[in-house]
């Protein structure tokens, strides 16, 4: 019998850094108004380094993170957050209305709205009764 090793944690790392820079956190959900809502983290990031597109019922949120251009390389004692390009992809519904998304960003924090079309929102219909 062969033992085999595994790293609880290898495949966290993974999802934190991909080959091409660092990967934002995203929290995905939907409002009781039946909107998607995503909020992306982007700490220490200006507004102009945030790219956001909708195409093809798909949503990309790309960017990046630069190092402080007050601190030199050989000053810092450790580096623990990841600077460089990012680049997020998420499929989009077919009920979304692409033409309505709306995006603010405030604290670090990307918070893109993607409402419903009006023809896939739930609707109460009324039951007439007969006597």
């Amino acid at each position: 019998m062969t033992v085999t090793r595994i790293d609880p944690f290898a495949e966290f790392a993974r999802l934190l850094v991909d080959a091409d820079g660092w990967v934002p956190p995203v929290d995905i959900y939907e409002t009781d108004g039946h909107d998607l809502v995503l909020k992306v983290e982007l700490p220490d990031m200006a507004r102009e380094d945030i790219e956001l597109t909708v195409e093809n019922n798909k949503l990309t949120v790309k960017g990046t993170r630069k190092r402080p251009a007050d601190v030199k390389d050989e000053q810092f004692r450790r580096v623990e957050r990841r600077y460089g390009p990012f680049s997020r992809s998420f499929a989009l519904p077919n009920t979304v209305d692409a033409g309505k998304v709306t995006a603010d960003y405030k604290n670090g924090i990307l918070t893109v709205k993607l409402p419903f079309r009006e023809e896939a929102r739930p609707r109460t219909i009324q039951v007439d009764v007969a006597a």
